[in-house]
């Protein structure tokens, strides 16, 4: 029988003195056996030497298990060095990676329990008793109790049944649990006030910035005037509206600005938070971030691309103008007549971000517009005709896309007529997975966002680039 070991430059060490002991200890044990079974078969006092002999076995077996334990064969409890064997994995969960099962899984947690004294105490000690550790708590006081929010870090093998399972038998009620990643582990005011400086800077950051606060929910701005005509929303008061799973807040710009979470109520303290955002908002009032990047068309004209809004409706409609009645009912999808209606909410920061490109002169021949539509986010281009077929299409598009992925969409999509092929050349054009459904000439591309294959390209840089340039992307 031969032990062998790994050294920690891999290469196998033979513990011969441990060969040694135990085949000499194997031998004495056949002589011991042999001389037992001569003597009890020829000699008169063979029940004592049983006797004897049974004792000198039990000495042996004691001898070597204190052998053994002394010499044992797992490293030492000061090597750290331990490593899984190759192709194995630490048991755990379905679905769990080998972190989640050797250092633990995140998870946040809602519950709610009695406003009295200890009731935090006890939910903190079936958590200990389980080994899970609380990084951050939140308290959301309410009239009759208080809703208490947890960012937990628990074994890999403990799941979220058994941890609301724990949470339920020291009182907690109404608990939600989901799983969490290293972006939680930012604190409530530091994640607080990295919204308020990013909504400062641009008015389209604020539904992101309520989305981010308030976790995953569904933002919609109704404009006091509805771009297509008829009633606007029933306005709210100034201090806004709370209700369970919905709160209404005065847009900055008119009409009423609506988020609503199915799967959790809106906790007071949330509710305070979101309007103090939207305060900010209104108080700054219409704002984009300033720069432009300048590209070099093919034949040498220079075009700019920078974010506009609704101070650049006036030079929008006369791109408008411009525009053949075709082109117009390829973007629009109705009446051309129509068109400039809309406009004024496009260029909007409140419902999305806007860039154009435009001439020397000052001149917009093309607008790409990215729209927040709840949970899913529109993109639509307009260029004018004599400036088509010479990729400021694919360009905007481009730079809409690096917009969506920074701003952590998970897709985009695109409506327009069947027969726009260049609206579907552009969309081809990304390089990302497309999902295509068309109903009645009517056809929706959606391009999946997660499988991005280059870096975005940031919105605006200050070189020169030239448009059909291999070079230019980032």
């Amino acid at each position: 029988m031969s032990h062998v070991t790994r050294a920690r430059h891999g290469r196998p060490v033979h513990h011969w003195r441990r060969d040694v002991v135990e085949l000499a200890a194997l031998f004495t044990a056949v002589a011991v056996a042999d001389a037992v079974a001569n003597t009890v078969g020829h000699g008169p006092d063979g029940p004592a030497l049983l006797v004897i002999s049974a004792i000198a076995l039990a000495a042996t077996a004691a001898f070597h298990v204190w052998w053994s334990r002394r010499h044992g064969h797992a490293p030492p409890v000061s090597d750290t060095g331990a490593r899984t064997a190759a192709g194995t994995r630490p048991a755990g969960l379905p679905g769990q990676t080998t972190t989640d099962a050797v250092a633990g899984a995140l998870w946040r947690m809602r519950t709610t329990v009695k406003d009295e004294p200890g009731s935090l105490a006890a939910l903190c000690s079936v958590l200990a008793e389980r080994r899970v550790d609380i990084l951050s708590l939140q308290a959301h006081p309410l009239a009759d109790g208080t809703v208490d929010e947890f960012l937990l870090r628990a074994p890999g093998a403990l799941t979220a049944a058994e941890i609301t399972r724990a949470v339920a038998l020291a009182g907690g009620t109404s608990t939600w649990i989901e799983r969490a990643d290293a972006h939680d582990l930012v604190d409530a005011p530091t994640r607080v006030l990295g919204l308020a400086a990013r909504t400062a800077l641009d008015s389209a950051e604020l539904p992101l910035a309520l989305r981010q606060l308030l976790g995953r929910c569904t933002i919609r701005s109704l404009p006091g005037t509805p771009a297509g005509g008829g009633p606007g929303p029933r306005p709210v008061p100034v201090e806004g509206v709370l209700e369970d799973t919905v709160m209404r807040l005065p847009a900055p710009e008119g009409g009423v600005l609506t988020v609503e979470r199915p799967y959790l109520p809106f906790t007071p303290t949330e509710f305070a938070r979101a309007r103090a955002l939207v305060e900010l908002d209104s108080r700054l009032g219409p704002r984009i971030p300033g720069g432009q990047d300048v590209l070099t068309l093919p034949e040498g004209n220079d075009i700019a691309v920078r974010r506009v809004d609704t101070g650049d409706l006036a030079a929008a409609r006369a791109m408008h103008e411009r525009c053949s009645p075709h082109t117009l009912a390829l973007r629009y999808h109705g009446p051309v007549g129509d068109a400039d209606r809309y406009l004024n909410h496009l260029l909007s920061p409140r419902f999305g971000r806007t860039l154009a490109a435009q001439t020397a002169s000052g001149r917009i021949v093309g607008l790409g517009h990215l729209l927040w539509d709840g949970d899913e986010t529109e993109v639509a281009l307009l260029v004018e005709d004599e400036w088509q077929q010479r990729g400021i299409g694919g360009e905007l598009l481009g730079r809409l896309v690096a917009l969506a992925v920074e701003a952590g969409c998970e897709s985009v999509y695109a409506v327009t007529k069947a027969s726009n092929t260049g609206m579907v050349a552009a969309m081809r054009g990304l390089g990302l997975p497309l999902d295509y459904q068309i109903e009645e000439g009517t056809l929706v591309i959606t391009a999946r966002l997660n499988s991005v294959p280059d870096a975005p390209r940031p919105p605006y840089d200050t070189a020169r680039q030239r448009l059909g340039d291999p070079a230019r992307r980032d």
